[in-house]
């Protein structure tokens, strides 16, 4: 197809027209005609006749240029066309040995190919074969090559040689360039670790925590896990990136008990405010009595919840469990307030969602209901772990109750005074139309 006004167009006639329109139509046409049939009059020493096959280049560069964008390994793809044309490169280089050989005469000198004289050269294919392993040490400069004996010989050498060079430089860029493009999207996926483990090493670190560190990069590469997903996705359209996220994280996220009964819209909402993070083993995720600004959904891995010690497991924490919602909704009668209320250590790679306060309360507020649920989950849980003054929640619903009587008392004398200001506008108009009539049969009388 073709975009059209930024539609794709996919109608085959329309397509057809097009083509047949295009610059790129004559040029197809006269690389696909039948000129093998001259070989029936030139016979087979005459390849020059299948020539117009070259007119299919450019059409050869276009179907990489394709497959290179839509194949899921870019680099080895471009490993591959790169070797493609190195043997092109030799085969053609080769043909052109043969043909020169056989211009010079076949085992006239040492330099050019045997003549069928020889053992076994009296096969096409080790001809072939020969001609080929010749232009290799040539273009590869690799190897001893006979002395070229004639002018022409001279000239063939040095005109490879050159191409070599050119060659070779064309080669290490590519493959430079490979590897600097791989280096690349690694680096947009994974942070480095370099410029850590240098700063470690310069402020003397333990060599207990620089293996630490180096791990958790190499956990990080070995389980494709992206921490800086956000950046990647930046560039993508807000409703793209939402289907993105909800493809990927959604299904992990509908694992939580707290979101199966919740609607698809709250949970694209939540998903692109999520943020992934890893942490190794023997790691606190959160420390109780810490101030808590985010709470967690355990994606994979397994979490303690450990006692002050830090060694005794109290509960373990698996797959589609969540931590951390308490310190984030402001549950009436909480005698913690925002405080961690445990102690969640790492047990080993845990890969969890991050979902920070700001983000949280700007969902539920576009979504009542599942705040109300969130809300409920929350007392309850305050309330097995004796965490909950009921005294001091009815005081404050009693509060809150008392400022919504006295809220909606405001907003009926603002309703009462606003209309009294109305009635006192309204007749202050109709007064003011009234002398402005009386000014006016006044002048009247005046003027008469």
């Amino acid at each position: 197809g073709f975009l059209e006004d930024g539609i794709l167009v996919q109608d085959r006639g329309r397509i057809r027209l097009r083509y047949l329109h295009s610059p790129s139509f004559p040029w197809d046409m006269a690389a696909v005609l039948p000129t093998d049939l001259l070989y029936l009059r030139l016979g087979l020493g005459v390849p020059a006749v299948r020539a117009n096959r070259c007119l299919r280049v450019p059409r050869l560069f276009e179907a990489f240029d394709r497959r290179e964008t839509r194949t899921a390994h870019p680099n080895a793809f471009r490993v591959a066309k790169l070797m493609l044309y190195v043997f092109i490169a030799i085969h053609w280089h080769g043909c052109l040995y043969f043909a020169l050989s056989a211009r010079l005469g076949l085992g006239a000198d040492t330099w050019v190919c045997p003549n069928a004289s020889r053992p076994g050269f009296s096969r096409p294919l080790r001809q072939y074969l020969h001609s080929f392993y010749f232009s290799t040490l040539i273009l590869t400069t690799v190897g001893d090559t006979p002395e070229p004996q004639r002018e022409e010989e001279f000239l063939f050498v040095t005109a490879g040689f050159l191409l070599a060079v050119l060659g070779f430089a064309t080669i290490t860029g590519s493959i430079s360039s490979v590897i600097s493009n791989m280096n690349a999207a690694d680096a947009a996926f994974y942070p480095n670790p370099e410029p850590v483990r240098c700063y470690l090493r310069a402020q003397g670190a333990s060599g207990r925590l620089v293996r630490r560190v180096a791990r958790w990069h190499q956990h990080l590469q070995m389980q494709r896990k992206l921490p800086a997903e956000r950046a990647v996705l930046q560039h993508l359209p807000r409703g793209l990136q939402a289907e993105v996220a909800a493809s990927v994280h959604l299904p992990a996220l509908r694992r939580v008990r707290l979101f199966q009964s919740w609607e698809r819209s709250v949970l694209q909402q939540l998903v692109l405010r999520l943020q992934p993070q890893v942490f190794g083993p023997g790691e606190f995720v959160c420390r109780r009595g810490d101030v808590g600004h985010e709470m967690y959904f355990v994606r994979e891995g397994q979490l303690a919840v450990v006692a002050e010690d830090g060694v005794t497991q109290l509960a373990v924490l698996g797959e589609g469990l969540y931590f951390g919602e308490i310190s984030l909704i402001n549950i009436k009668g909480n005698t913690s307030g925002n405080r961690r209320t445990a102690n969640i250590m790492s047990i080993g790679y845990s890969d969890l969602f991050c979902l920070s306060k700001e983000d949280l309360a700007e969902v539920l507020a576009e979504f009542p209901s599942a705040r109300a649920m969130m809300e409920a989950k929350g007392r309850e849980l305050l309330l097995r772990m004796g965490k909950l003054d009921v005294h001091a929640e009815a005081a404050a619903a009693a509060v809150a109750q008392e400022a919504e009587c006295r809220a909606q008392a405001l907003e009926t004398a603002l309703e009462g005074l606003q209309t009294q200001a109305a009635r006192l506008l309204a007749q202050l108009e109709s007064s003011a139309f009234k002398l402005a009539l009386r000014v006016e049969h006044l002048e009247c009388q005046l003027r008469r």
